[in-house]
């Protein structure tokens, strides 16, 4: 045999070490020994035992899917079926209930555990124009959110009309100035999200009505509301003027101030000249909001005009409670609304919202403070005489300050922009929580921050069902009630005590100020859940709330 034959490869092996044209990296190169198996691939699964382990050799286990049973599953030591024997039993809800207590157990109800959407058939399209509906969704959330409404409510709402447009499967998400929802059209198809940002808000509380009564119609089974018929509705809502004039609204925010006052101790003159402080103060933060600044310095030039009249009067030795006219003033100022708001999101698990309000809150006072303290300080330094005292020992007068109780919760009603024929109903609600507030501090002798409370309890289960009654928003009916309760006394000693050097005596104030604020919010919020329980919403027992963990 030739030198030529001898190097000739005598395998495939062989020749696919010797060819040339196989460039794979897998190919085996020459001289190396490779051991046969019998032309079957050997095992390359990370999830097979290795060589040398003491269960390799066991009695291998056939190849199975990863739906098989496990070797250690056994029928006769089963776990418990997740369905019971008797069935689940179906969850339903009371269709003459309020929409907004029907959406808020089904945001509340696990995803798994909400019923079924009926499906609905419209006679203007064959089926919802998705889009659309998230679009009209996103907008009424933007009104009730702007208007200052709870994100729960706001998140029931959207929900709300989503089902009524038959959109099941949809989870709207409320932040402070971020709306968003998505939907879920099936298992297979990609969901659609949509969002829209609140970046002006505005208190109008006959456009939050209206907004509600809206909301009402569309999930109304015989109401039959088109998606063109609700935006003509939803547009029709955003040129409406407010129902009070601007001199209406400087006019209430003195009789309000003025009512304070009264409420505090003062007389005649003391109500005229708080009412002028006020009004003085509000048309300065209109003109800064037509300058556009910011709302921060709006509270706090609104602040001075009242400050500035009860230090005069203590440098002109005039004999009048010049503290009661600077506490007037700050009643027109504290902001309620939004902290009631804040308080309420906290509670009910909107923590990033509720935040969001009360960062809002501790601005607007911050500007307050710093309005008053300013003109405290100077007219402290020029040798002005304020008597924090004369607050301390109110006189009782329950027939004058129940009347002045009433007026401001009326006038605190019209700066909100309210409907005409809900003003009596929260100036009645306002006269009875000062009568109660008053029955407890000063009849019974109770602590100011429990008789707040309790009475705060009763505004809140007041207003929820009056707005069941009327199939609206409980907010008309429980923000301008709790004007008497504000701390306005309280934040004025504290201040005066700072800008008298007495910082420890202030801040013990404010923080009783503070106190006072919350037990306001916490008794309203307590009060709405109490009018709950009260009502039937499902069928399938107690509403559910979120599962809470201990600490972890």
């Amino acid at each position: 045999m030739s030198e030529a034959e001898d190097r000739k490869p005598r395998s495939d092996e062989a020749r696919a070490s010797y060819d040339p044209e196989i460039t794979s990296e897998f190919a085996i190169p020459e001289g190396l020994a490779v051991a046969r198996t019998g032309g079957e691939s050997e095992t390359t699964s990370e999830f097979s035992l290795p060589r040398g382990y003491e269960g390799a050799q066991a009695e291998a286990e056939p190849e199975g899917s990863a739906f098989n049973m496990p070797h250690t599953y056994s029928v006769k030591d089963a776990p418990a079926a997740f369905t019971p024997a008797t069935g689940v039993p179906m969850i339903t809800l009371i269709t003459d209930a309020p929409w907004q207590d029907r959406m808020r157990t089904m945001l509340r109800m696990p995803v798994a555990d909400r019923p079924a959407l009926e499906p609905v058939v419209r006679a203007e399209d064959e089926g919802p124009a998705v889009p659309r509906v998230l679009d009209l969704t996103l907008r009424i959330g933007e009104l009730l959110l702007a208007g200052g409404e709870g994100a729960e409510d706001v998140e029931a709402a959207m929900f709300a009309v989503c089902r009524s447009y038959g959109l099941d499967r949809c989870e709207p998400t409320v932040t402070f100035t971020l709306l968003s929802i998505t939907h879920q059209p099936s298992l297979v198809e990609d969901p659609v999200t949509a969002s829209r940002t609140v970046r002006r808000r505005g208190t109008d509380y006959t456009r939050l009505a209206a907004v509600f009564r809206l909301v009402d119609d569309l999930t109304d089974t015989e109401a039959h509301v088109s998606l063109e018929e609700a935006y003509g509705r939803l547009a029709e809502m955003r040129r409406n003027r407010h129902p009070y004039p601007g001199w209406a609204l400087t006019l209430a925010s003195g009789l309000l101030a003025g009512a304070a006052a009264v409420l505090v101790g003062g007389d005649v003159i003391v109500f005229i000249a708080a009412a002028l402080g006020a009004m003085l103060g509000d048309r300065l933060a209109w003109l800064c909001a037509g300058r556009g600044l910011p709302e921060f310095y709006q509270f706090t030039v609104a602040a001075m005009p009242p400050a500035a009249i009860g230090v005069a009067f203590s440098l002109a030795h005039v004999d009048v409670k010049a503290s009661a006219v600077i506490t007037g003033g700050l009643f027109a100022l504290l902001p309620g609304r939004a902290l009631v708001a804040g308080v309420q999101d906290g509670l009910t698990g909107f923590y990033i919202t509720a935040a969001a309000r009360l960062l809002e809150v501790m601005y607007f006072f911050v500007g307050i403070v710093i309005g008053v303290l300013t003109i405290l300080y100077f007219g402290v330094q020029i040798g002005g005489r304020l008597n924090p005292d004369a607050l301390v020992n109110i006189p009782s007068r329950p027939v004058v300050q129940i009347v002045a109780s009433m007026v401001l919760s009326l006038t605190f009603a019209v700066l909100l922009q309210q409907e005409r024929s809900t003003v009596l109903w929260v100036t009645l609600n306002g006269g009875v929580a000062w009568s109660v507030y008053g029955a407890l501090h000063y009849t019974a002798g109770i602590s100011p921050v429990a008789s707040t409370a309790v009475a705060a309890g009763l505004v809140g289960l007041f207003g929820q069902l009056l707005s069941r009654y009327q199939f609206a928003s409980a907010l008309p009916f429980t923000t301008a009630a709790i004007g008497p309760l504000l701390p306005g006394s309280a934040t004025y000693f504290g201040l005066l005590s700072i800008a008298q050097s007495e910082v420890d005596k202030g801040l013990v104030s404010l923080a009783k100020a503070v106190s006072l604020a919350m037990a306001i919010a916490i008794g309203v919020n307590l009060g709405a859940e109490i009018s709950r329980l009260t009502l039937r919403i499902g069928s399938a027992g107690k509403r559910r709330a979120a599962k809470r963990t201990r600490g972890f």
